[in-house]
């Protein structure tokens, strides 16, 4: 209101000790505006342009929030694949080369369908490799008892599978590269790894991992690199585990809702 804008905006904000700072607002629409209008079988870009020209939303009768029916998950396409040597690591720069969208009435499966329209579909089976930073191994133990839940051989490296053996996860202990072959490398390379869960923390962890990172990428090995996105990897992988997907076009869905 204080900058006298009408119609879409993208606002880029910051928070830091509690302020929350306004970096830019650009009039315009984001890529959320699509996957919102995908998702909720609203025009929202044919309603921002009328009132852009000057209509209320009351005189084009959008008054309340849309209703959305199932789960609707946006997943980010990342250009490691097309620029093999480049460093595999997310920062404050924009990096992805657009996004994709996973739908299911379950979280669950529209995170999987989501995971798969990326290009690195997840996994029902097979090893886990799981290898975290320190302030990280608390939250990892239940990622880690919910992968050997679902039959997967858990993986890590030496710290993290000192920390799981001690809370009586089973594991077998992997090597670093740095730390000579056999190593965790080598078994991506010989298809011994299906799935990572990497948090590395500071440059030099980076740095240690830039390797098996790389060596993910180009095996199609899904590299998660949060605990939440593991969180929702277990989900993802439960879900294919129970029950296959189904697929159905946006249009049949929105139209079985009117």
């Amino acid at each position: 209101m204080a900058l006298g804008a009408r119609g879409l905006m993208n606002v880029q904000y910051a928070i830091k000790d509690d302020v929350v700072y306004v970096l830019e607002v650009n009039p315009r629409a984001s890529r959320t505006v699509p996957f919102v209008s995908k998702a909720t079988g609203v025009p929202i870009p044919k309603l921002a342009v009328q009132v852009m020209s000057g209509k209320t939303l009351e005189e084009i009768n959008f008054v309340e929030t849309p209703s959305v029916d199932g789960f609707f998950v946006k997943e980010v396409v990342l250009p490691f694949k097309k620029f093999p040597g480049a460093e595999i690591r997310l920062g404050p720069e924009m990096r992805s080369t657009g996004e994709v969208m996973g739908h299911a009435s379950r979280f669950g499966h529209a995170f999987a369908k989501a995971q798969m329209a990326a290009g690195t579909p997840l996994p029902v089976e097979g090893a886990a490799l799981i290898t975290v930073n320190d302030f990280d191994k608390g939250a990892a133990l239940k990622i880690a008892r919910d992968f050997h839940r679902l039959g997967f051989k858990l993986l890590a490296t030496r710290g993290t599978a000192d920390w799981l053996s001690r809370n009586n996860i089973p594991v077998t202990v992997v090597n670093k590269v740095s730390e000579g072959s056999p190593h965790l490398v080598e078994m991506i390379e010989r298809g011994e790894i299906q799935l990572i869960v990497n948090t590395p923390l500071g440059r030099r962890s980076y740095q240690d991992t830039q390797l098996m990172r790389a060596a993910a990428i180009r095996y199609n090995i899904p590299l998660i690199t949060t605990l939440s996105a593991a969180a929702a990897s277990v989900n993802g992988i439960e879900a294919l585990q129970k029950r296959e997907l189904s697929v159905r076009s946006l249009q049949r869905h929105h139209q079985s809702l009117v």
